[in-house]
């Protein structure tokens, strides 16, 4: 056998479908949107640090309307294939595309809250439905 792993053997047809098949639907899908970050040219939600600012994107997982400190605030979970980040927008009970499953691209400075990554009132982009 080659000392050479397998991530950097050269990958044919045959091993790309093998892998397919053997791999999760969470896996495959992870996969997916890791790609469309890059392609987006967008920073992965898992290379993000505390105060930076980046663009991101990804699939909504949650959306739910939970108070802070006596005010309204709509909270989501974003998640690109790497990380998950929560994108909250203070004052707001709603707003009109944001639902679970919808891709979107978010602007923003990265803050650390009880160790998971926010991004407070962001800029967003909603994707078009049709390239889902």
């Amino acid at each position: 056998m080659s000392a050479v792993p397998r991530s950097e053997k050269p990958v044919g047809r045959f091993r790309r479908m093998l892998d397919r098949l053997s791999s999760s639907q969470e896996e495959l899908e992870s996969e997916e949107l890791r790609e469309d970050t890059a392609t987006a040219g967008c920073t992965r939600i898992g290379d993000c640090h505390d105060r930076q600012v980046v663009t991101v994107t990804g699939t909504l997982r949650t959306v739910t309307l939970r108070p802070r400190a006596g005010v309204p605030a709509l909270e989501a979970e974003l998640f690109d294939g790497s990380a998950a980040l929560e994108v909250v927008w203070l004052g707001r009970r709603s707003i009109v595309g944001i639902e679970p499953g919808r891709k979107l691209i978010a602007s923003g400075r990265i803050s650390m809250s009880r160790g998971r990554r926010v991004l407070f009132n962001p800029k967003y982009e909603l994707r078009p439905l049709g390239r889902e």
